[in-house]
């Protein structure tokens, strides 16, 4: 991408930070009494709100209204994140905010020299990651090999962009790290940072990649895990919104959706933020709770299921590594006892464990009673709260581990990394010490455990589920 491309697109989104929690007047009822736009004064400050709710439309209400509902939940509270002026808006929909965090947001900056790769302290770019992944399978070509899977939506319009990789980490036998769904090994596959803002998930794959590459031989566990499974690795699945992320350097723009403005170009003009929330985009039960179709919220789905080319590629490459086993088309149909595989994609910062369904609680898989139980004990290992999402946080339909469970009979969770012990490491951008001190040596085990189980995931229950160690 071009650099004054790339500005401009980060400038509207700092922008959007402070102004994308503002309603739209196209919205009935919650959209009723849109505020004005909010000026420069207000334009340089980032609030977190508390916002206790006592409806279970509230949630739903809130996203529909345009507000950029964060991924975190303390009882019936949820946290909005907005500016100054925010708390006035949500009082006049009838909510009670209090707030909980500020900080200044300076404008945009120019991104990162390729010397360093890193900002904000030491987090990745996207360039970086790809460099990283490119060393690794140069250094190890007996355990790891880089695939391109597809473009991102500025490669394919031409205007900059990026690839889209993967890497395949394994003790490489013949046959090993295809584009096959037929594979002689199970397959485990951890993504991050679709939601480019939530920049520790980007981290957490990377040292996934380099605890499996390093430690072959060392440790035991590693060891076994790499002789007897694949395991795939996507560690940025929105790489244009991450070069908008970077573009902050030290004060990351906190963009979540990506590039795509073919729907809401003027957003970030004073009003929400360009793009399509990929993880509301994915072609199962789109359209439903915890979406927007307006083109300006942090919530929207796009103009139609599966339209962002980021999306289409990633479920591409999901057909080539698995076989399609759920053969039923019902939200009950289990996938086979015997299926093989597992899913997990990092978001943050609610400190949970989520599992299909998550548009609608209401609504159990027919694998149910395996899925929490290995949530469950992801769960314990982290110290997270797990289950669906509408039990524990709120439902949101469209999203990637719906996906891989309703289409192929994958086991899919979605592990929203957080500071569940008041470490000073919450929010999108908590400091980058935090990322070896606190959120590794949590992660890590909880991966391992997850990988492990990638042979026969729904053989697992809550009775079989070894205790934390």
């Amino acid at each position: 991408m071009s650099r004054k491309r790339l500005a401009g697109i980060a400038a509207g989104a700092v922008v959007a930070v402070a102004a994308a929690t503002l309603p739209q007047a196209s919205l009935a009822v919650a959209r009723s009494n849109p505020p004005q736009t909010t000026n420069e004064a207000t334009q340089d400050t980032v609030v977190v709100y508390r916002v206790p709710t006592h409806r279970p439309q509230d949630p739903q209400t809130l996203m529909r209204a345009g507000y950029d509902l964060m991924e975190r939940r303390q009882g019936n509270d949820l946290f909005v994140l907005g500016d100054r002026t925010t708390g006035g808006q949500l009082r006049h929909l009838g909510f009670a905010p209090t707030v909980v965090k500020t900080a200044k947001r300076p404008a945009a900056r120019q991104l990162p020299g390729d010397s360093s790769g890193t900002y904000d302290g030491g987090y990745h770019t996207v360039d970086a990651n790809y460099a990283h992944m490119d060393q690794v399978a140069s250094q190890h070509p007996d355990l790891a090999a880089v695939v391109t899977y597809g473009q991102s939506w500025l490669k394919q319009n031409g205007m900059g962009g990026h690839d889209l990789k993967a890497i395949c980490v394994t003790k490489k036998q013949q046959g090993d790290c295809q584009l096959n769904p037929n594979s002689t090994k199970p397959r485990f596959f951890l993504m991050s940072q679709i939601h480019a803002r939530e920049i520790t998930t980007g981290e957490v794959s990377w040292r996934w990649i380099d605890e499996l590459t390093n430690d072959y031989g060392k440790d035991p566990d590693i060891t076994k895990l790499m002789d007897t499974t694949e395991m795939w690795v996507v560690p940025i699945a929105n790489p244009d919104g991450v070069d908008m992320v970077a573009q902050g350097g030290d004060n990351p723009v906190l963009q979540r959706k990506n590039a795509d403005d073919s729907n809401g170009s003027s957003c970030g003009q004073g009003g929400g933020q360009i793009g399509v929330d990929l993880n509301r985009n994915a072609g199962t039960h789109w359209g439903g709770a915890g979406t927007s179709d307006q083109p300006c919220d942090e919530v929207y789905l796009g103009p139609a299921a599966d339209s962002e080319v980021e999306n289409t590629a990633l479920e591409g490459l999901f057909r080539q590594l698995y076989p399609a086993v759920r053969t039923g088309t019902g939200d009950s149909d289990p996938a086979p006892a015997d299926a093989r595989g597992m899913m997990i994609t990092l978001h943050s910062d609610a400190s949970m464990v989520l599992f299909p369904w998550e548009f609608d609680s209401t609504v159990h898989t027919g694998n149910d009673a395996a899925l929490r139980a290995l949530a469950g004990q992801m769960g314990s290992i982290t110290g997270y709260q797990s289950g669906q999402a509408g039990e524990i946080l709120y439902n949101a339909s469209g999203g990637t581990d719906d996906w891989t469970y309703d289409k192929l009979g994958l086991a899919s969770f979605t592990i929203e990394i957080g500071d569940v012990d008041n470490r000073g490491c919450d929010g999108f951008t908590p400091p980058y010490s935090c990322q070896d001190s606190y959120f590794w040596p949590k992660m890590k085990p909880a991966l391992v455990y997850a990988a492990q189980h990638a042979a026969a995931p729904y053989q697992t229950t809550a009775s079989t589920a070894p205790r934390k160690r």
